[in-house]
């Protein structure tokens, strides 16, 4: 299972792919430690998405965040924790990979875009 914050960034492989979420930038919506589900393809990405992807300027680095609004031919990102700026506001647009449709572990729920 591919986690975020990973050194490489592996290929997601599948309709479904299981991704482990590591650090606080998406509490209270998603903790270090869950599993989510993550759908490769399907509806095109709309803002309040929590989403997979890769900064331009990271690709190293795979992240799992809020998609805000479209820019540049990618997402501008942002996490659901204000304390943690690791998203668009230090590193730019990113290319996202899949939508986050589901935790599977430790509290199965459906995640859903913000309202708002």
């Amino acid at each position: 299972m591919p986690g975020v914050n990973e050194h490489a960034v592996p290929a997601l492989r599948g309709p479904l792919v299981p991704v482990l979420v590591t650090g606080p930038s998406m509490s209270p919506t998603l903790r270090h430690g869950d599993a989510v589900l993550v759908r490769t393809g399907g509806r095109p990405v709309r803002p309040g998405d929590v989403v997979v992807a890769v900064f331009r300027t990271r690709p190293d680095l795979l992240v799992v965040k809020r998609a805000v609004e479209p820019r540049a031919g990618g997402w501008w990102l942002r996490g659901d924790n204000d304390l943690v700026a690791d998203d668009s506001r230090a590193y730019g647009v990113a290319d996202v990979r899949g939508r986050v449709v589901a935790r599977w572990w430790p509290r199965p729920a459906r995640i859903r875009g913000r309202q708002g």
